[in-house]
């Protein structure tokens, strides 16, 4: 009766016992109740927010539609989550239990000895009782990096985005600028056509001739860069998208109008960023993992009991056997109280990881704030210049033409036309580019889990 009682206080031990180590609470934060310069309150959940078709480009639809299917690193990021799912199953029933069968059928005789036939056969198995809960925290571990698993296919799908739409709108601005060098090289020719006549009827010199026609060729020296900007933008948005360039390059050629800046992002608070950013909620998965792992090396220092049992048939004969074994971690307990102390400093860098990716997060959102109000302020003041220029250089040429300015002024005023032209243009496209960074700082888009 009493070895009985021996056998079974494993068990009703093991029923009664709590998982080691610490359970995972999310850690305080401090965070401010308002971004610096942010708009609104909270928000709901933006992951489903197909904020990029607010540019109202077809074409940039059709490729993020298109990329996000078939880009590398999204594709990456499912493998990962594949291999994260295939890391849980191990967990749980499937690590506490083991076992094999075996059989055999062997033939024998000799000189002295009829040839006869041995057959033998044995099943065994194993049961780990999870008396500490370290098979319990080893599944609560792999659950929690399944969900980073899902989050880093979210952050994946924002890096994405940016570089997407960052190489289409630099694509559509340098096009922009090529329009604007062609359109600035027919200007510059007319000036040099009035400069010849000029000096055709004696009132210019062959050196206004030469100033008129250098202006010209600066112009034209534009161009090729402009186009190999424009093509590099093209490649890269192929690679992005995994498909060869050449289709897509020629479809670009066609030409499109540059990104625009939407209206106004909602930024929500700090706090939404707990939830709507996916980097933030996977650095606080792995934060997770890393605790419930101390859970597992703590268990790792204490007695284990494996029920096992099998039986046999050798030759006809039967045989079984079952019962408990222990297991005590003696001579080991440095190494596994080191190994546990690793597992400890591991998780507070997994804390500090997270602290980082918070304060970083809201570290984005306002300076991606900050950048599209000062550069839609700037687009805005750069558009009235280019339209003030536009006025002088027209009112320059007929001056010119009748006389009354010196080509020095109208060759002044030509060079600053074309420089607050591109400067114009290029304020717009870092603006919507901005809007685009505002959209990812917030966590918008990125989709909802596999």
């Amino acid at each position: 009766m009493r070895s009985k009682a021996l056998i079974l206080a494993p068990l009703l031990v093991a029923a009664g016992c709590a998982a080691v180590g610490p359970d995972y609470r999310q850690p305080p934060v401090a965070l401010t109740p308002a971004f610096v310069g942010g708009t609104g309150g909270p928000v709901a959940a933006l992951a489903s927010r197909e904020w990029w078709r607010d540019y109202r480009d077809p074409l940039l639809n059709e490729l993020v539609g298109r990329g996000l299917a078939q880009a590398l690193t999204v594709q990456s990021a499912r493998a990962a989550i594949a291999g994260a799912e295939a890391n849980l199953r191990a967990t749980g029933v499937n690590e506490a239990l083991s076992g094999s069968a075996s059989a055999s059928r062997d033939r024998s005789g000799g000189s002295q000895k009829a040839t006869g036939y041995r057959s033998s056969s044995t099943l065994s198995a194993d049961v780990v009782l999870d008396m500490f809960g370290g098979i319990r925290r080893d599944r609560e571990a792999a659950q929690a990096d399944l969900q980073a698993a899902h989050d880093d296919l979210q952050t994946a799908r924002l890096a994405w985005l940016a570089e997407l739409i960052a190489a289409y709108a630099d694509a559509r601005y340098y096009q922009q600028a090529l329009t604007l060098a062609h359109r600035t090289m027919a200007t510059r020719r007319q000036t040099l056509d009035i400069t010849r006549t000029k000096f055709e009827a004696g009132a210019a010199t062959e050196l206004d001739v030469a100033q008129a026609q250098a202006l010209l060729d600066t112009a034209a020296a534009d161009v090729p860069n402009d186009l190999a900007q424009f093509n590099a933008n093209v490649f890269a948005i192929a690679t992005l998208l995994n498909e060869p360039a050449g289709p897509l390059l020629a479809r670009m050629q066609q030409g499109g109008a540059p990104l625009r800046t939407p209206g106004t992002v909602p930024t929500g608070v700090p706090a939404d960023l707990l939830r709507n950013r996916p980097d933030v909620r996977s650095a606080e998965a792995s934060l997770h993992a890393a605790t419930a792992r101390v859970g597992v090396a703590t268990a790792d220092m204490l007695p284990s009991v494996t029920l096992g049992g099998s039986v046999a048939n050798a030759s006809g004969v039967k045989s079984w056997s079952f019962g408990p074994s222990v297991s005590l971690p003696l001579l080991n307990q440095g190494a596994l109280a080191a190994a546990r102390d690793a597992k400890i400093a591991a998780a507070r860098q997994a804390e500090i990881a997270w602290r980082s990716a918070v304060t970083g997060a809201v570290g984005d959102v306002q300076l991606a704030q900050s950048n599209l109000t000062q550069f839609r302020a700037r687009r805005v003041a750069l558009d009235r210049a280019a339209a003030s220029y536009g006025t002088a250089l027209s009112l320059a040429q007929e001056n010119y033409r009748n006389g009354a300015t010196s080509l020095l002024d109208l060759l002044d005023t030509d060079r600053s036309k074309y420089s607050a032209d591109v400067s114009a243009a290029s304020a717009a496209n870092t603006a919507a580019q901005e809007w685009a960074t505002l959209q990812i700082a917030t966590g918008a888009g990125a989709g909802s889990p596999d």
